[in-house]
């Protein structure tokens, strides 16, 4: 009975460890529960030995590839399969012109490592099964049945199901088939039924395990070394990359220390660039204002450039172009500005002047006195003409936070104003609304300060401050370079094409 599934072609899973086994069917023991199968290959590729044989406790899954017809099936088979020797395709069943069927070989390539099973043709075409296939069928039925009793033999029901149809049955035509004419290009394409796809998938891992692609790249590098060809891979020699900011041509070394002050300075910066700025020291800075306002650099010149360096400044902390456009007008940022009565309480107004021109809203905070010096009248009159508002009262300050505090309250001469009521009230004030603050040419870090900032611009060249003056920014108030020379100071401009830069502690 189990004599009758020789020379068939079968597909063997023994799991991961063994993997899936191909090969015709030799020998089936019922006893002993083995199976034998001649010619095997293994993961697509062909076996050393010429048999393999199988206990039924290994076999997970056994798939029925091909079955030959009744009485030439080993002819067939053996003939087929030393021809070509890759398994999995032998004889198939094709129709005649009386009706009984022939049985016809096919041609195929035994190149590739594995063979995969082809979708056959039989339902592609009209069918006519021969008398001996459909006679056979419940006959192979029985056995198929004994054989499948062991444990992990399986069938594919579908293959009988597909291609077995009673005697009496009429083979119906396919519907692309027009006057029984030859069938449409789509159907020729997609006329195949589901259940002909097969199960079988294409190991591609044994597959490429047979491909050593260090050895042929070492071939192919050998040979463009010996032939003078150039490789298409990575060259020897990597060519030298440039950023989008780096100049290709060859410079000079770039000399980092440019400002050479003629005292030891106390404290040094760095630009974003790496560039040397030494801090100075207040009498020093004075004594170069002074030079330059002998020179025409005047305090109305320098009221103006500070103003207008700080505001850019402010308008960039308040949110810049995001903040400040069409679209946000219910957005209005609001600033507080505190000033002393002195020059750089002049300094903070010509800054209010320039917010308020841009569309922020300025509350001016300046105490009330007798007699005011000239350069804040005169910033006073400017500011008077723009929205900002004036108050000379803490109490007329905003109770709720706003986005953002100027501080000019503090001087480097006088230090009595520290003392005055109006004065720590102000501090008080900025001290409790928790809004950052922006300090303004602020005192060296002898003088102790009120108010914490978080951010602190300098003028031309900063002084020693201290670590409550936050960040600190220089500003390029339009000192030309002769000025600096005239004063003892090697300058070069550390700016570029800003005018107001970051430093950094070194």
């Amino acid at each position: 009975m189990a004599t009758d599934w020789l020379g068939s072609i079968v597909s063997i899973n023994c799991g991961e460890s063994l993997g899936v086994y191909q090969g015709r069917v030799s020998a089936v023991d019922q006893v002993s529960q083995t199976i034998s199968l001649t010619r095997p290959f293994h993961n697509g590729v062909k076996c050393l030995v010429p048999e393999v044989t199988f206990r039924a406790g290994d076999i997970t899954e056994l798939k029925i590839l091909e079955i030959p017809a009744p009485g030439d099936s080993r002819q067939c088979g053996d003939s087929q399969q030393m021809d070509t020797g890759v398994p999995g395709v032998g004889c198939q069943v094709g129709p005649s012109q009386n009706g009984t069927g022939k049985a016809l070989k096919k041609p195929v390539s035994s190149s590739a490592p594995q063979s995969i099973p082809r979708r056959t043709d039989v339902k592609s075409q009209d069918i006519l099964v021969s008398p001996q296939q459909q006679c056979s069928k419940s006959y192979m039925d029985r056995h198929m049945e004994t054989l499948s009793q062991s444990k992990g033999f399986r069938r594919r029901h579908n293959s009988w199901s597909s291609s077995s149809r009673h005697p009496n049955q009429v083979t119906p035509k396919k519907s692309g088939l027009k006057n029984g004419q030859m069938k449409s290009k789509d159907d020729e394409c997609f006329g195949d039924d589901i259940d002909e796809i097969p199960d079988t998938d294409f190991d591609f891992e044994g597959n490429l395990a047979l491909f050593d692609k260090a050895a042929v790249f070492e071939e192919i590098e050998t040979y463009e070394r010996r032939s003078g060809t150039r490789s298409r891979g990575t060259p020897s020699e990597k060519p030298a990359r440039y950023r989008h900011d780096e100049n290709i041509l060859e410079s000079e070394p770039i000399v980092y220390r440019r400002i050479v002050v003629p005292q030891n300075p106390n404290k040094e910066f760095c630009t974003d660039s790496g560039l040397v700025v030494p801090s100075v020291s207040y009498e020093l800075h004075k004594k170069l204002l002074a030079v330059a306002e002998k020179h025409g650099l005047t305090l109305e010149r320098r009221l103006e450039m500070t103003g207008v360096c700080a505001s850019q400044m402010a308008l960039s902390l308040l949110g810049g172009p995001n903040r400040l456009n069409p679209k946000n007008v219910h957005q209005r940022p609001t600033v507080a500005l505190l000033c002393g009565p002195h020059v750089k309480g002049a300094q903070g107004i010509s800054c209010g002047r320039h917010l308020s021109n841009h569309d922020v809203h300025v509350i001016l905070f300046l105490p009330n006195f007798v007699k005011m010096l000239e350069s804040i009248t005169n910033e006073l009159n400017l500011f008077s003409k723009t929205q900002g508002q004036q108050v000379s009262s803490v109490k007329d300050l905003p109770d709720t936070p706003v986005d953002l505090v100027i501080n000019c309250l503090d001087c480097h001469e006088n230090a009595f104003l520290r003392d005055q009521p109006w004065y720590k009230a102000v501090v008080d004030w900025a001290n409790q609304n928790r809004a950052p603050v922006l300090s303004i040419d602020p005192p060296i870090s002898e003088m102790e300060l009120g108010i914490d900032a978080k951010w602190s611009l300098a003028l031309g060249l900063p002084l020693p401050l201290g670590e409550r003056a936050g960040r600190v920014y220089l500003c390029d108030i339009g000192i030309p370079q002769k000025v600096f020379q005239e004063v003892g100071i090697n300058y070069h401009s550390p700016f570029g094409c800003k005018f107001v830069i970051p430093l950094h502690s070194t």
